[in-house]
C-alpha cells in the first residue's frame, strides 16, 4: 500500500492520476473527505498523530518551512514499519554553501536519513505553475515583474515530478537515491513571458524589480515572515547570478519520455491567463 500526502496540490493531484493509470494500490491522506479526488482516502493531518500501519511506501510533500510535519511522519513511519519514504525536496540543497531556502529541505533530508528508513529525495527546480503568480500584474496592466534579469532557470512541469514519483513508488531500485529534476529548457524570465504571450495572443511587458522588498511583495502581497522574506531575496540573487541554468536528463531517464516544455504547459493552461 502506498500513501500519498499533498494529494490535492500541483504535484499530488497529477500523481493520483499517474497511480490510477498504473493500477497501483494507494490511498491519499486528506483532512476532510474530497469527492473530487479519485482515490481511496485516509483522514489525517501531518500536524497530528498518524496511523501508517499497512503502508509500505509514503510520498511526502511537506508545506511550509518547519520540521514538525517531517518529525511526525518519520515517527509514525518507523512505528508502522514503512519500508520507503519518497520526499519532495529542492535543488536548492545542492548549493555550496546551501542557501536558506535549501536549509529547510536539507534539514528534512537529514532527519529522514537518520531515521534509518530507506528514502528517495526528489529535488526539482522551480515549477512552471509559478507563472500563475504573474496573473495579478498581467490582469492589472499587461506586464510581469522580473527580479532575476539575466538569470536562467529550467522550470519543470509538476506533472513531470508526479511521473517520476509514480515511477519511484511503483518500481524497485530507487531507495537511497537523490534525483535532481528540471525542465528541458533554460530561460530568462523575459523569455518565459514571451512564450506565454505568444500562447495567449497578447503582448506582455517585462518590468525589472528595483528593490528586494518589491520582489517579496510580488510573491507575497500580504507580507512574508522575516526569515522567509530573507530567503526569497537570497534565492533571487543566486538566480540572477546563474546565467546558464541547471538542467538534467533525469525526468527522461526515469519516465522514459521527454519532459514537458513550457510552451506546452502554457497551451494547456490558456484559460487561466485569458
Amino acid at each position: 500500500m502506498l500513501l500519498i500526502t499533498g494529494a490535492t496540490g500541483h504535484i499530488g493531484r497529477r500523481l493520483v492520476d499517474e497511480l490510477n493509470d498504473r493500477g497501483a494500490d494507494f490511498r491519499a491522506l486528506v483532512r476532510t473527505p474530497r469527492e473530487d479526488l479519485p482515490a481511496e482516502q485516509q483522514l489525517g493531518d501531518l500536524d497530528g498523530p498518524l496511523d501508517l500501519h499497512g503502508v509500505d511506501k509514503v510520498f511526502l510533500l511537506v508545506p511550509g518551512t518547519g520540521l514538525d510535519h517531517t518529525v511526525n511522519v518519520v515517527a509514525a513511519a518507523r512505528e508502522a514499519g514503512v519500508r520507503h519514504l519518497i520526499y519532495v525536496s529542492s535543488y536548492a540543497v545542492l548549493g555550496e554553501p546551501i542557501p536558506a531556502m535549501g536549509h529547510w529541505h536539507h534539514e528534512r533530508e537529514q532527519l529522514i536519513r537518520n531515521s534509518g528508513i530507506p528514502a528517495t529525495f526528489l529535488r526539482p527546480t522551480g515549477f512552471m505553475t509559478n507563472a500563475v503568480d504573474w496573473l495579478p500584474t498581467i490582469r492589472a496592466g499587461g506586464y510581469v515583474l522580473d527580479p532575476i534579469g539575466p538569470g536562467r532557470s529550467a522550470p519543470i512541469d509538476p506533472a513531470d515530478i508526479a511521473a517520476v514519483a509514480a515511477t519511484v513508488l511503483t518500481e524497485d531500485g530507487h531507495e537511497k537515491q537523490e534525483y535532481t529534476l528540471t525542465g528541458p529548457e533554460a530561460f530568462t524570465l523575459a523569455e518565459q513571458v514571451s512564450i506565454l504571450g505568444d500562447a495567449i495572443g497578447r503582448s506582455l511587458d517585462v518590468r525589472p524589480i528595483e528593490t528586494p522588498e518589491e520582489a517579496v511583495r510580488f510573491r507575497y502581497p500580504n507580507g512574508a515572515p522575516p526569515d522567509l522574506a530573507a530567503a526569497i531575496v537570497e534565492g533571487l540573487k543566486l538566480m540572477r547570478a546563474d546565467t546558464v541554468g541547471l538542467r538534467t536528463d533525469t525526468v527522461r531517464r526515469l519516465t522514459r519520455r521527454e519532459p514537458r516544455t513550457f510552451a506546452a504547459w502554457c497551451d494547456d493552461n490558456l484559460q487561466l491567463f485569458k
